[in-house]
C-alpha cells in the first residue's frame, strides 16, 4: 500500500500540469454544462479570459496591439441600465491596465525618462485636475466613472505604450493593427455609401454599429492619413509589396475621407498638410503658436462682421462634394452647425456660473438643458442630452473642468506638438527615418487637435487608443532615440577631450 502511494505521488509530482489542466477542464465543463442549461451563457467566456489574462501577463505588448486590432470593431452593449462599454476593447483596457500597474508595483520599474518627460507631467496633470473636479461635481458618481474610463484609456495606451514602444517595430505594429481593421470598415462603409448615394442622412450613418456617425469615423481617418503617407516612402525599393500595400492603403483612407462627408476632418487634415509645409520651410513653433492666438484674437475682435458674413450662408449640407463644402460656413439654417453653436453657448453659460472647477467630468449632457435658449435652439436641439457633449474638446473642459480644465488640455496638445517637432528637427541628420515617423505620427496628432475646435470624442475608446497610443509615439522617440543619441554623443565628446 505504501509503495502504491509513493508511486502515485512521484506520478503525480512528474505529471502536475497535465493533471491540473484536465481537472481544470472537467470543473469547467461540468460548470459549463449547468450553465447552458440555465441559459447563462457568459460562463463560455472563462477560457478566452483565461487566455487573455495569460497573454496579457506573459506579452504586455501582445495585449496593446490585440487592442489596437479590435478596437474599430468595438460595439457599445448595455451592461447594466445607464451604463455602457466597448466590447470587447474596454474590458481588455481594464485588465491591461490592472496588470500593468500591478507588474509596475511589484518590480518598480516604470522608466523615469518618461515619467518627467513635460508630455507626461501635462497628462498627469490633466488627470489631477480631473480628480480634484470628479470631488467636487455636481454629480460625483458620473465624473468618477468617467475619471476611470480616461485613465484605462491613458494607461494603457499612453504610459504603458511609451515603454513598449522603445522598440521601433511596435510602433508600425501598433498603427498597422489598428489601421488595417479600419482600412475593411472603410470598404465595407464605401460600398454601402455607393448603395445610398442619394441620401445624405443615410450615409451619415453607414459606418454603424462600429463608429457612432460621420463625424467620429472621418476624424479617425484623418489621424490615419499622414502616417499611411509616411509609410509609403519608408521602404526604399520601389516596388515592394509593402509599398504597394500602403498606397493602397492611403488611397482607401483618402476615399474613407472625402465620403465620411466630415466638414471637420476635411479642415484638420487641409490644416495638416499647411502645418507640414511650415515645419518644412523651418518656421518655429512659437511662430506657428502665435499665428494661431493671432487668427483666434482677430475673429473674436471681428466677430461680429464675421458672424454677419457666415449667417448670409443659406447653403445646407449636401451628398454634392462641392454644396458640402459650401455649408462650412453656413450659420443661418445647417442645423449642424447652428446646434455646435448651441452647445458652445450652453457650455459657456455653464463656465460663466462655474469658473473655477466647473460643472464635473462628464457632466455637461445631463446639465446643459437649462442653459440653451429658445433663439438658439435648432431642429436637432435636445433637452436628453444624447446627442453627444459640448462639441468641442476646448470648451467642453472648460464647463466641466472650469478654466484649468481647458489649460491642461491645451497643454497636452501643445506641448506634444511642439515636442514631436522639436524631435523631428533634432533627428533628421542622425536618423531620418524616426524623423519621418515622428512628424508623421505628430500630424495625425494635429488633425485631432483642430476637429477637436468642432467636436470632442476623448470619452471614446475609438479615438482614445489611437490619439493617447501617438502620443506615446512622440514620447518614446523623445526618450529613446532623441535624448539618448545626445547623451551618447555628449559622452564621445568628452572621451575625445580626454
Amino acid at each position: 500500500m505504501r509503495d502504491f502511494w509513493q508511486k502515485t505521488k512521484r506520478w503525480f509530482s512528474e505529471n502536475r500540469l497535465p493533471v491540473i489542466v484536465l481537472l481544470v477542464t472537467l470543473v469547467f465543463l461540468v460548470a459549463n454544462s449547468y450553465a447552458l442549461r440555465k441559459e447563462f451563457y457568459y460562463l463560455t467566456l472563462v477560457p478566452v479570459a483565461g487566455l487573455l489574462i495569460l497573454l496579457f501577463v506573459r506579452k504586455l505588448e501582445f495585449g496593446l496591439l490585440a487592442i489596437a486590432l479590435f478596437t474599430p470593431f468595438a460595439i457599445n452593449y448595455d451592461i447594466v441600465k445607464g451604463t455602457q462599454l466597448s466590447i470587447p476593447t474596454e474590458p481588455l483596457m481594464m485588465l491591461f491596465m490592472l496588470i500593468f500597474l500591478f507588474r509596475v508595483l511589484l518590480k518598480r520599474s516604470y522608466d523615469r525618462k518618461i515619467m518627467s518627460h513635460p508630455v507626461t507631467l501635462a497628462v498627469l496633470f490633466s488627470l489631477l485636475w480631473m480628480l480634484v473636479t470628479s470631488a467636487t461635481s455636481e454629480l460625483p458618481a458620473v465624473s468618477f466613472k468617467y475619471l476611470l474610463a480616461r485613465l484605462w484609456f491613458v494607461i494603457p495606451c499612453f504610459f504603458a505604450a511609451a515603454q513598449i514602444f522603445k522598440n521601433p517595430k511596435r510602433i508600425t505594429q501598433f498603427y498597422w493593427c489598428y489601421a488595417i481593421s479600419l482600412l475593411i470598415i472603410i470598404f465595407m462603409t464605401t460600398l454601402k455609401t455607393f448603395s445610398n448615394f442619394s441620401d445624405l442622412q443615410t450615409m451619415h450613418r453607414v459606418m454603424k454599429p462600429f463608429y457612432n456617425d460621420h463625424t467620429a469615423y472621418g476624424v479617425t481617418i484623418a489621424m490615419f492619413v499622414p502616417p499611411a503617407f509616411h509609410y509609403i516612402f519608408e521602404n526604399k525599393q520601389l516596388w515592394s509589396w509593402k509599398r504597394l500595400f500602403a498606397i493602397a492603403a492611403f488611397v482607401l483612407l483618402m476615399t474613407g475621407l472625402v465620403l465620411s462627408y466630415s466638414r471637420a476632418a476635411w479642415i484638420s487634415v487641409l490644416g495638416a498638410v499647411a502645418v507640414y509645409f511650415a515645419i518644412r520651410f523651418g518656421m518655429k513653433v512659437r511662430w506657428m503658436l502665435l499665428c494661431g492666438a493671432l487668427a483666434i484674437g482677430l475673429f473674436f475682435a471681428y466677430q461680429a462682421d464675421v458672424m454677419y458674413k457666415l449667417g448670409k450662408n443659406s447653403q445646407d449640407s449636401s451628398y454634392d462634394i462641392a454644396d458640402q463644402i459650401k455649408s462650412i460656413s453656413n450659420i443661418s439654417t445647417d442645423a449642424s452647425n447652428l446646434e455646435r453653436l448651441n452647445r458652445w453657448a450652453s457650455a459657456l453659460r455653464m463656465f460663466d456660473e462655474r469658473p473655477v472647477t466647473g460643472w464635473g467630468p462628464g457632466t455637461y449632457q445631463f446639465v446643459y438643458a437649462g442653459y440653451q435658449r429658445s433663439y438658439q435652439l435648432s431642429t436637432i436641439s435636445t433637452n436628453a442630452g444624447d446627442l453627444g457633449n459640448a462639441h468641442s474638446e476646448y470648451i467642453g473642459p472648460l464647463s466641466e473642468q472650469g478654466v484649468l480644465g481647458t489649460v491642461a488640455v491645451v497643454l497636452v496638445f501643445g506641448i506634444t506638438f511642439a515636442s514631436g517637432v522639436r524631435v523631428y528637427r533634432t533627428l533628421k541628420d542622425r536618423d531620418r527615418r524616426m524623423a519621418n515617423v515622428a512628424l508623421s505620427f505628430t500630424l495625425g496628432l494635429l488633425t485631432y487637435y483642430i476637429h477637436g475646435i468642432f467636436n470632442n470624442f476623448l470619452d471614446t475608446d475609438k479615438l482614445s487608443v489611437p490619439f493617447w497610443g501617438f502620443t506615446a509615439v512622440v514620447v518614446a522617440i523623445d526618450v529613446y532615440m532623441c535624448r539618448l543619441g545626445e547623451e551618447k554623443e555628449v559622452e564621445e565628446e568628452k572621451k575625445e577631450m580626454e
